[in-house]
């Protein structure tokens, strides 16, 4: 027998209960074809010695904007690296505004009040911009400020006389606009910028895997495509397409498409109305490098912005305790109608108060129409109180909460919610020892998103600062990693092809600098991808090229 490609000499660990470590792999057709004594006698096209190189399943982020990611590889960097003061975000902006022609828009991503001190305002975009637009977005994706040439160019000559959307904010200060616009209200302004051109579309599309793969990172679910406040444009999934057929696209992607793609079908059945897109496609829909995932509803906002619908005020702002984006009735029947059209749902819940809501209309959902293992998701949980982990855990739902959060975000985590109440940020141990197949993200580019890194923050949990961060949530590095693999997979319905390194899995697969599982828990963000196989094909060999035998 002759098969494509055997790699020797390696420190494997498959994730698989019935094997679970070897030191040679197998590989025909992209999948695996086994493992060590079962190799015997096989030819090999290629054979590649690793050295004793450790070997461990391609990693699986749950929640990341890959589209979005790659997009802002070609825009303003305003992250704490980057412009580290308000000053120097100004300084920033001023600069890459003089370069750009006359009249371009400024787009710039990634600020943080939270470590600048402050929102920058229109009033000084306005002074530093030369009459330019300029648009930027917060950390958090949930909040913007834009320039007065911005607003006037999306039909807004006067941004004081605006009144925000429902589910949005337009602060104000003594009555004047500052240019933040929060939630929903920045469609006020974001309209103007989308369609994203496909071009320009399948180019991040490429940008961001060739970072997936320098990274290990193999899989990923886009939350959120072809929506009016996620997504850039009507046609996001053709551009995912395009981007597959020009060999740009070396990451397997599931999608959510988010909910204001959804529409009514009429009657589709006897007794059902039907929701979703036209000719009924739904969750599922693609093959094994695109594919639709969940469709994505959003329930309220953002935690270090201040706008995730909490039970009780924030610590650091009293008389604030966040808002809904939708009103809970509308939300209820969104989530409903998505579940009896056979959708997987995955709803944006970081309050408690959201979580809440959230939960019963799954609860309702099941009551109206029972379906096993619907698997539907709640992205990100960020505070949680024990009673809602438990019906989270009764309820067969998929929380999806981000590691990378409690180190980049986590002195804001802190002053948002404080001591006490930090205790229940971002639970992790409570749900893998309650037995939920826990998936590892990161909600990128929100935060860095490298799944090394987040392995890192799961296990550790400390602010940059150095806080601890409800430390009795920490996981192990083994828990940690079947979180990137295996438990990413499963919150799609994916396990049965990527996760684990078995027989007929998908040959995806990291080669690292040290295990993962051995070295001590503070030294894990130390190691590094050697090389990243996808489909039987290394795309990324940090070294040049592999030794063959």
């Amino acid at each position: 027998m002759r098969i494509d490609t055997v790699l020797t000499n390696a420190r494997i660990t498959t994730l698989d209960p019935a094997r679970p470590t070897a030191s040679a792999i197998g590989i025909l057709g992209g999948r695996v074809v086994g493992l060590d004594e079962e190799l015997d006698g096989v030819a090999a096209d290629v054979r590649h010695d690793l050295g004793g190189a450790p070997v461990v399943p391609g990693f699986n982020d749950a929640h990341l904007h890959f589209s979005v990611l790659g997009r802002e590889m070609t825009q303003l960097d305003l992250s704490a690296e980057a412009a580290p003061s308000l000053d120097a975000l100004y300084r920033r902006v001023g600069e890459w505004a003089a370069a750009q022609p006359e009249g371009a828009w400024v787009i710039g991503n990634g600020y943080d009040q939270n470590k600048i001190g402050e929102h920058p305002t229109r009033q000084a975009l306005d002074r530093i911009a030369g009459g330019r637009p300029v648009y930027l977005v917060h950390a958090s994706n949930h909040m913007a400020v834009a320039s007065t040439e911005a607003f006037r160019l999306a039909g807004h000559p006067d941004p004081d006389a605006l009144e925000a959307p429902p589910g949005g904010s337009v602060v104000r200060v003594d009555g004047v606009a500052t240019g933040l616009l929060q939630e929903q209200a920045m469609a006020l302004v974001s309209h103007v910028l989308r369609p994203v051109p496909q071009d320009d579309l399948v180019a991040a599309l490429g940008a961001a895997s060739a970072w997936a793969l320098r990274n290990g990172l193999t899989s990923a679910t886009e939350p959120g495509i072809g929506g009016r406040m996620i997504g850039h444009g009507p046609a996001d999934a053709r551009a995912f397409q395009a981007a597959r057929e020009r060999g740009v696209l070396r990451t397997r992607i599931t999608a959510m498409p988010f909910v204001d793609a959804l529409h009514g079908l009429g009657r589709v059945d006897e007794g059902l109305e039907g929701w979703g897109l036209d000719l009924g496609i739904r969750t599922g829909l693609g093959d094994e490098w695109f594919r639709l995932g969940p469709v994505k509803i959003m329930s309220d906002g953002s935690l270090i912005g201040r706008t995730a619908a909490m039970c009780c005020d924030y610590a650091d702002t009293p008389g604030n305790a966040g808002f809904l984006q939708t009103e809970a009735a509308t939300l209820h029947e969104a989530i409903v109608s998505s579940h009896e059209n056979g959708w997987q749902v995955a709803t944006h819940a970081i309050g408690d108060r959201a979580l809440d809501v959230v939960l019963d209309a799954y609860e309702e959902a099941q009551r109206r129409a029972p379906r096993a293992d619907a698997r539907h998701r709640i992205e990100h949980v960020g505070v949680a109180s024990d009673e809602q982990v438990a019906r989270i855990v009764a309820a067969g739902l998929v929380p999806v909460p981000q590691g990378r959060f409690l180190s980049a975000l986590g002195d804001g985590i802190l002053a948002a919610l404080g001591a006490e109440r930090t205790e229940l940020a971002y639970r992790m141990r409570s749900f893998v020892e309650a037995g939920v197949e826990l998936p590892g993200s990161t909600d990128a580019p929100v935060v860095p998103g490298e799944p090394i890194l987040s392995i890192h923050d799961m296990v550790n949990r400390r602010s940059a600062g150095g806080a601890p961060i409800a430390p009795g949530e920490a996981l192990t590095a083994h828990q940690a990693l079947r979180a990137y693999t295996v438990g990413s997979a499963h919150a799609v319905f994916e396990e049965t092809r990527k996760g684990t390194l078995g027989r007929g899995m998908l040959a995806d697969l990291v080669v690292l600098s040290d295990d993962l599982l051995a070295v001590a828990p503070e030294r894990i963000r130390e190691v590094q991808v050697r090389a990243t196989m996808v489909g039987g094909v290394f795309g990324h060999d940090a070294e040049g090229e592999l030794t063959r035998t």
